[in-house]
């Protein structure tokens, strides 16, 4: 893989390989930005760099045999760690190496995908993944050799805000004294969800979204579509590359997300004074108790965007709104009068308890039904 072909991000880049050929590589960094912006392929392509032994600013040089071994991401000296759940054919304590041939598929089809994307590759939409001990374990046991070829050993660490309180302490014990050309590269989405004695001892690189011309111009040159429509898609993106490719092939989630968001809204203005619609946001409620909780999480965080969208637009600001649903007869402007100042932090509020709360395995049905409740009295708000 080239840093060439990683969107955007240039003064990451120059940073990483000046940083590299100058000979100063910090034994533990930590990559942090939202879905879609390229955290994972800079994680590998920066790897490379460093153990091909690379100059130059790009994955080329004299060392092709080494560049070759990561065309399949089996370099010897390269290991990962991440979210897994529990499956059909791994039953108890899952651990990352159990994976490794998915987990290899996947970045080579979905570099820019995110955790749910991972998830639906395994086909346990379902669950929450965790990285465990046992992996630290692995960690500790990967490190202890030596490396196949003379240099650098990497550890990936992707989506590290997952890891549970074990594997958290195991893995600062190995950062506090690492072994020596020991790198560690740890990726998330969420910075405060690490804990911070780990965060100290890592250098920190924010990475933004990808900017709109750059997602546009990807589009037109990869997939050979129209530039109007690659503009348009990239708008819609937000800066996130991998909502940009669902978006373009037709398989985001958004479309039954959208369906669900207006039936529920719908329901909860009619069951002001109306008794009977309390059983309509019921059954919307055990309809999204029954998806999984990565699932729920993703739809409730995409109803906190639906009235942010409504609110912009109610207050004017038009050229903010992305977002164009595609239910019939429901318009975003028609709706919008109703989400306000009044009510909007109480909105949020709600919604964020129920992601809370759903994170921490509560029953999704009472949870769902208590929301569904609380927003009949919010969205009448004025």
């Amino acid at each position: 893989m080239l840093f060439s072909e990683i969107l955007g991000q240039e003064h990451i880049k120059s940073h990483l390989t000046k940083s590299a050929d100058a000979g100063r590589i910090p034994h533990a960094q930590l990559f942090v930005g939202p879905e879609g912006c390229g955290t994972l392929p800079m994680a590998l392509v920066y790897a490379q760099y460093v153990l091909c032994r690379n100059s130059g600013g790009e994955n080329q040089g004299e060392n092709e045999a080494c560049n070759l071994k990561f065309n399949n991401i089996s370099h010897p000296d390269l290991h990962f760690i991440y979210p897994t759940v529990s499956t059909d054919d791994v039953k108890s304590k899952p651990k990352s190496l159990d994976f490794i041939a998915d987990w290899r598929s996947f970045l080579m089809e979905r570099p820019y995908g995110g955790l749910f994307d991972w998830y639906k590759y395994l086909g346990v939409q379902n669950k929450q993944g965790l990285i465990r001990v046992e992996d630290a374990q692995e960690v500790l046991k990967s490190l202890s050799l030596k490396s196949y070829e003379g240099g650098y050993k990497i550890m990936i660490v992707w989506m590290a805000d997952k890891m549970n309180i074990e594997a958290s302490n195991k893995l600062l014990k190995i950062l506090e004294e690492p072994p020596e050309k020991t790198l560690f590269i740890l990726i998330s989405e969420d910075e405060e969800s690490i804990i911070q004695t780990i965060r100290s001892r890592c250098q920190i690189l924010h990475f933004n979204g990808i900017h709109e011309n750059i997602i546009a111009d990807a589009l037109v040159s990869r997939e050979n579509i129209d530039p109007r429509e690659a503009r348009k898609i990239a708008h819609q993106a937000q800066g996130n590359f991998s909502k940009a490719l669902h978006l373009l092939h037709e398989d985001s989630e958004e479309q039954p997300f959208e369906q669900w968001f207006v039936l529920w809204v719908r329901a909860a203005f009619r069951a002001k004074g109306n008794a009977s619609a309390i059983n309509d946001l019921i059954a919307w409620s055990e309809q999204i108790a029954g998806l999984g909780r990565e699932a729920q999480k993703k739809f409730l965080h995409f109803c906190i965007e639906m009235f942010r969208q409504a609110l912009l637009l109610n207050y004017q600001a038009s050229s903010l709104v992305y977002m164009e649903p595609k239910v019939e007869k429901f318009k975003l402007e028609n709706f919008a009068p109703f989400v306000n100042g009044n009510n909007i932090n109480d909105i949020y509020k709600e919604l964020s308890d129920a992601v809370y709360h759903i994170e921490r395995n509560g029953n999704a049905k009472i949870i769902l039904t208590d929301l569904s409740i609380k927003l009949t009295r919010l969205i009448h708000k004025k």
